[in-house]
């Protein structure tokens, strides 16, 4: 049976398929400015599971991108250019999607169009971080021909079954499906084969799974009448010889697993819903509507029974920290129950020590490091236990390295424990399933053991500091996980005067809870065991690292000087505009205190004024004078402190730092004095929110100031157009700052769209 014929009974064969509208779609006109996604254009849809599938159209590069948020975190990609060479214009032939499922398949299916031939090559198949990995090495701009990305962990497995013996080599490739070394060669590429009909054309790209247990399609259709697709080497060549546009349908099809989607009515609360309705019935402002009901999609499709992903398209898998912040952040909008969603995937992933996964890794990108564990297995003489490994290539991998998100579980586990809303008979039932109670305890006593030492003697050395890389770096083991994004910092603020303290505080409310849920777990760790008999000694470690703040304090009485360094180390452009920006407003003549960003190795501050403090607005009633002093530095305007008009407040102004950390900063630009993140400014406006319900008045004198920079916030980023990105940055043209969005941000980012909770803040408290 020829291609064509198998490929038309298939499609004969399978059940009735729906055609869908997009889920999301970015830029939305009245939501979004084009301009500042500056070629950039994506739909979102949900498959025959629910699932989410998005496509995105980069026509810079001309790279066409589709991922699918399930169980193994796919991507199929492509890149298509002209008869020139240069980046073909495509465009949606289609306003939607077709969705279908037969057996253990799913698919997607939807049209492009070009004005002129088109080429299209690297094909990349198989892993999203795979994707991520070929555009950060900008291979998106090779050659079409050229092999997309070699990942080296796979060729180097191949090489070390070819030098095991015979026996034993057999029994390697027995375990990855294959009798021979070219037939496991041959799953590095995707196989390209072509069939012809008398009304159709298709071009089907396949990629079997490395270990050959899954397999992604990708199959290019048209019209044989209207166009001619021609397939050379490891390209595809469409052209309409009569001449204009040139239409094919892409359509993708996966045998992975699905994920279990929630539903919105599974996740928010009744005052949250009820908050919805009055914003659908306000006609006076309908985009305020649509603005709402894209992020309740969003969320809708970023949330399984399984875990939160972390945002589409660049990070659909697991982060802990993701989750866990997005579950404080989201506290006034959830059903009281859906913590037990986030708190669940925690435990199942938590280390043997009680250490929180970071991330894991899926599907190929689990089989990449299964392959470099293995290659370290045999260079180590280890044959046994690499072919060991081989068994199940795709078994999920935790990464533990980050440090934050450890001390963050107990704190969204004593909320849940200690809502009055959720019965007592529900919170048992769910310690005592999964063993989540065995492994909450696990990870109270890895974080008293980390704590333990400050407690002991608290000295700055002795804080909760990051692990070194294997250039001897401090890695950035917090939220701000580039390179750079903590200075070259040790000790996090973060980490030390934020979430240590607040974990230990929760560690006594959750012996409570267990205590009134009588639950009586056999507790031997130390430090844990001793908080458990003298629960005076728990709150003197409490009272201790509550003192950890005066490490990070810094107050700069001259800012003029050291600002002024640093707008004459910037590009000339950018200079000139922050020296009209001085000019305008003058040099502050007060001294300027904030938290320092980290500590170096030493237990010295490294002066970055940062948004970090602003996530102590959400954890406790702070009162009108502290607030004002953990918000100061943030509201203060650049280039002194973070706030930009028309922009929001930057993630971070090394200005009183050293040069090399502005180098740093140039170099590692992700969370530097470059740009915002929609992280921080929700936790900023949520956190000012509720300090201002918590307040005696909520219309006084009192709050004034506090309203004053809800208000300055809310204007400067709705003015950016880009609220609901992940992060954004700005451009310096012709003498005015422009705001774009950033290149590798998210389109659906998890703590991105807890801006559901802010507005719903918002509307509490009667508005900025």
């Amino acid at each position: 049976m020829t291609l064509l014929k198998l490929l038309l009974l298939v499609v004969q064969s399978a059940p009735p398929v729906d055609t869908v509208p997009p889920y999301l779609s970015f830029p939305e006109p009245g939501l979004d400015d084009p301009a500042a996604y500056e070629g950039y254009e994506t739909r979102v849809y949900r498959d025959a599971s629910g699932n989410a599938f998005q496509v995105y159209l980069n026509r810079s590069k001309g790279r066409v991108v589709h991922l699918w948020a399930d169980a193994v975190n796919e991507s199929a990609g492509f890149t298509a250019r002209d008869s020139a060479g240069t980046p073909a214009e495509l465009a949606w032939s289609s306003g939607g999607a077709i969705v279908g499922a037969s057996g253990q398949t799913r698919s997607v299916s939807y049209g492009l169009e070009t004005p002129s031939s088109v080429t299209l090559g690297l094909f990349l198949l198989g892993s999203m971080r795979v994707e991520r990995d070929l555009q950060y090495a900008r291979r998106d701009s090779l050659p079409l021909d050229a092999v997309p990305f070699p990942q080296a962990e796979l060729s180097q497995l191949i090489d070390h079954i070819a030098k095991l013996r015979s026996a034993e080599r057999a029994r390697h490739l027995s375990l990855l499906g294959v009798t021979s070394l070219e037939a496991l060669r041959a799953r590095l590429l995707p196989r390209i084969t072509a069939q012809r009909g008398d009304t159709v054309w298709v071009v089907r790209v396949e990629q079997v799974s490395f270990d050959g247990k899954s397999h992604l399609w990708l199959a290019l259709e048209g019209d044989a009448r209207e166009t001619v697709a021609a397939v050379t080497g490891r390209t595809i060549t469409i052209r309409r010889p009569a001449g204009g546009l040139v239409r094919f349908t892409v359509r993708v099809t996966t045998d992975a697993a699905a994920l279990t989607p929630l539903s919105r009515t599974e996740m928010f609360n009744d005052d949250f819903r009820h908050f919805a309705e009055t914003v659908r019935g306000d006609s006076a402002h309908p985009d305020r509507f649509r603005r709402l009901e894209r992020e309740v999609r969003g969320m809708e499709l970023l949330c399984s029974r399984e875990k939160l992903m972390a945002g589409l398209p660049n990070f659909a898998t697991y982060f802990g920290r993701d989750m866990l912040m997005t579950a404080l952040l989201m506290e006034p909008v959830w059903a009281p129950a859906m913590p037990e969603h986030v708190i669940a995937s925690a435990l199942r992933k938590l280390s043997s020590t009680g250490d929180v996964s970071h991330e894991e890794a899926l599907g190929g990108q689990a089989i990449r490091e299964h392959a470099s564990e293995y290659n370290r297995l045999l260079d180590a003489g280890q044959v046994a236990q690499a072919r060991a490994v081989l068994k199940d290539l795709q078994a999920v991998r935790e990464n533990y390295v980050m440090v934050d998100d450890d001390f963050q579980l107990p704190v969204v586990a004593a909320r849940y424990l200690s809502d009055q809303r959720v019965p007592a008979a529900r919170k048992r039932a769910f310690l005592l399933e999964e063993r989540h109670l065995q492994r909450l305890v696990s990870n109270l006593a890895y974080v008293t053991r980390q704590a333990a030492a400050y407690t002991r003697n608290p000295v700055a050395t002795n804080l909760v500091g990051f692990p070194r890389d294997a250039e001897g770096r401090w890695i950035s083991a917090s939220w701000r996980d580039s390179r750079d994004g903590y200075g070259g910092g040790r000790f996090a603020m973060d980490v030390n005067v934020i979430w240590v303290p607040h974990a230990l505080e929760a560690v006594g409310t959750i012996l409570d809870a267990l205590k009134q849920l009588g639950l009586t777990p056999a507790i031997r760790d130390e430090p844990l065991g001793s908080f458990v008999r003298d629960r005076a000694a728990l709150e003197r470690a409490i009272a201790v690292w509550r003192g950890a703040e005066r490490h990070f304090r810094v107050a700069v009485g001259d800012v003029g000087r050291p600002v002024a360094d640093r707008l004459r180390w910037l590009p000339r452009a950018d200079r000139e505009y922050w020296d009209a920006v001085v000019q305008r407003t003058g040099i502050p003549g007060d001294t300027l205190r904030f938290l320092a960003l980290s500590l170096d190795e030493n237990g010295r501050p490294i002066p970055i004024v940062n948004t970090d403090p602003a996530m102590l607005l959400l954890l406790e009633p702070l009162g009108r004078d502290r607030t004002l002093e953990l918000v100061s530095p943030i509201m203060r305007p650049h280039p002194w402190g973070l706030f930009v008009d028309d922009l929001g407040p930057l993630v971070a102004n090394d200005a009183y730092a050293s040069r090399d950390v502005w180098e740093r900063f140039r170099q590692d630009p992700y969370h530097s004095p470059t740009v915002v993140w929609g992280r921080d400014v929700n936790a900023l406006l949520a956190g000012l929110a509720k300090q201002i319900a918590a307040a005696p008045s909520r219309s006084g004198a009192d709050v004034a100031p506090l309203r004053d920079a809800l208000q300055r916030t809310v204007t400067a980023v709705d003015r950016s157009g880009l609220r609901h990105a992940e992060l954004w940055s700005y451009r310096i043209e012709n003498g005015r700052l422009l705001p774009v969005r950033y290149g590798t941000s998210s389109d659906v980012q998890l703590w991105s769209l807890t801006d559901l909770a802010v507005q719903f803040w918002l509307d509490r408290i009667g508005g900025p």
